[in-house]
């Protein structure tokens, strides 16, 4: 990480403590999250005369889903029309969730990185 020469020590922690308070203040506006996939799915019947078993463009549906893991097994969780969208946003937040920790996260080493060498210099000195 490069730094110009106007960029004093003491700025430096001031800096990267209000990126962490403006972070976790995003925390704040998260509405439900979800893990999982959301499937939209045309099936075919088990009917063998039905036109669905020879055109594609002729199937059931649309079907939705909400696929996810618990406790190690897959879970599928059949959703009508007018519940997806609620899903589909969950799903959004869950994504704006993970970015969030990977952010924060990744701040959070930088500044023990800055920390552990302001603390190594003081030693020395």
């Amino acid at each position: 990480m490069s730094r110009s020469p106007s960029t004093s020590r003491s700025t430096i922690p001031d800096r990267y403590a209000r990126r962490f308070r403006t972070l976790k203040q995003e925390f704040q506006e998260l509405e439900y999250f979800c893990k999982g996939t959301l499937l939209k799915r045309m099936m075919k019947c088990g009917k063998a005369q039905c036109a669905c078993r020879r055109d594609p463009t002729k199937r059931h549906g649309p079907y939705f889903e909400w696929t996810y893991k618990a406790k190690g097994k897959t879970v599928n969780v059949k959703l009508t029309r007018d519940v997806m969208p609620m899903f589909r946003a969950a799903s959004h937040q869950y994504r704006k969730l993970r970015s969030l920790l990977n952010r924060l996260e990744t701040l959070s080493q930088t500044v023990l990185r800055h920390q552990a060498k302001l603390a190594q210099s003081k030693d020395r000195d």
